[in-house]
This record gives C-alpha cells, sequence and structure tokens, in this order.
C-alpha cells in the first residue's frame, strides 16, 4: 500500500535520539571536552571508527548489523549499474557529509550528487551537494534519523530525495521535495512502499528500483 500525504514545514524532534549500532552515542562521546572543528577533523584522519562531530563533541558511529551491510551493498549495486553512464555519481558511508548550517559533518550509508562533488572549503572528505540519501534503519535508529537527522539533512539546499529502509521487513519512507524553488523548499511529499512488488521511483534520478533488488538475499524478506 502507498500513502502520499504532504508533510508542510516537519518540526524538529522532540525527542532525543536513542543509543543504537548506528546512530551517535550521547552517552559516549569521544572526548566529553568540547574541541574545535579542526582538531575533530584531526582525529577523525586516523581514527578506526567512523566519528561523527555534534556541538563541539565527537561520537562513535558503531558498525551495523549483517543485514544492514547487505541492503546498504544492494542499493549500491543496483544504483551503481543504474547510474554508470550518467552525470550522477554515487558514495557510501566512507564520505562525510557536511551541513553548514548546524556546522557539523555527519554519515549516510549510501548517498548520490549530481555533477562534480562541491567540498566544504579545502576538505576532499566533506561534500555538500548530495542530492539524494539513504539511511538504512533499526529498531533503534528511526526516531534519530527521522527525527533530528532529517532536520539537519533538510537545511542542505540540493537534497531533493530521502529514502529510509527498514532492514526487518520490506518497508520503506521515500521522502521527496514537492518543489524545489525556494520559497516552497520546506513542503515534503512522503511516500511508503511495503510489498515486494512495489518500486521505488527516484525523479532526481530519473529511475525506479524494485524492492527485490533493495531486498536481495535478506535473510526473513526475500
Amino acid at each position: 500500500m502507498v500513502f502520499a500525504p504532504l508533510i508542510d514545514q516537519i518540526p524538529p524532534p522532540a525527542t532525543v535520539p536513542e543509543k543504537s549500532a548506528n546512530t551517535p552515542d550521547p552517552n559516549h562521546p569521544h572526548n566529553s571536552t568540547l574541541i574545535s572543528l579542526d582538531e575533530y577533523r584531526a582525529i577523525a584522519e586516523t581514527a578506526e571508527e567512523r566519528l561523527e562531530y555534534r556541538h563541539g563533541e565527537i561520537f562513535i558511529m558503531p558498525g551495523g548489523t549483517a543485514s544492514h551491510s547487505a541492503i546498504t551493498c544492494n542499493l549500491i549495486i543496483y544504483l551503481g549499474f543504474l547510474l554508470r553512464d550518467t552525470d550522477f555519481r554515487l558514495y557510501n558511508s566512507d564520505m562525510r557529509i557536511w551541513i553548514p548550517k548546524f556546522q557539523c559533518g555527519t554519515y549516510a550509508d549510501v548517498f548520490v550528487i549530481q555533477g562534480e562533488p562541491e567540498f566544504n572549503a579545502q576538505r576532499h572528505d566533506e561534500i555538500l551537494n548530495p542530492l539524494l540519501i539513504v539511511e538504512v534503519l533499526s529498531a533503534s535508529t528511526q526516531g534519530y534519523d527521522r527525527g533530528e537527522k532529517f532536520r539537519k539533512y533538510r537545511s542542505l539546499p540540493s537534497l531533493a530525495e530521502y529514502l529510509l529502509i527498514s532492514q526487518s521487513e520490506p518497508y520503506i519512507e521515500h521522502y521527496s521535495r514537492s518543489n524545489m524553488q525556494p520559497e516552497q523548499r520546506d513542503i515534503w511529499q512522503l511516500t511508503i512502499s511495503d510489498r515486494l512488488d512495489q518500486k521505488i521511483i527516484l525523479p532526481s534520478l530519473s529511475i525506479e528500483v524494485p524492492l527485490p533488488e533493495i531486498y536481495r538475499r535478506i535473510a526473513g524478506i526475500e
């Protein structure tokens, strides 16, 4: 079943994001002392873990589950094939998305840009212009990914579409900007796909992605 309500000026979340395998743990910052951006970047360049910077603190981003990893790989493989001869570029969570309004760097499971990457100043590991962002959910990440993280992502003028993918069942939330004009940029449309015979239509990329390609060889779903 597909629903398409309009979301107008989505308010900031009222809840604090929960601890999870893919959510920065607010109870365990990498360093309890506030640090500068330059200090964060120096630490992140040599750290074995992915580190997210928020409000002067560094948070460790632990790894995900087997299903989380497999879904991410499925999507990268399929999108990579469809976009191979286009001017779109595909990235995984090795690349950091920089959000100027909130002065924070965060990681998405998958994201796509159009044309050349726009880097944050001279930082070639921080991209400013994602067109599509994809996050794979778990029970404890969905509040953060739908709330605070999405609120920050929405401040990026390039962002046209946002996918939230469940790893436990065929269920995908597809948020898309109804109009990229500045005066209508806060209006988002939500489409929900919850059957394996459905496709995700991505207008910004001019492609369709069948749900079976996303959930290929995922135990208990395919």
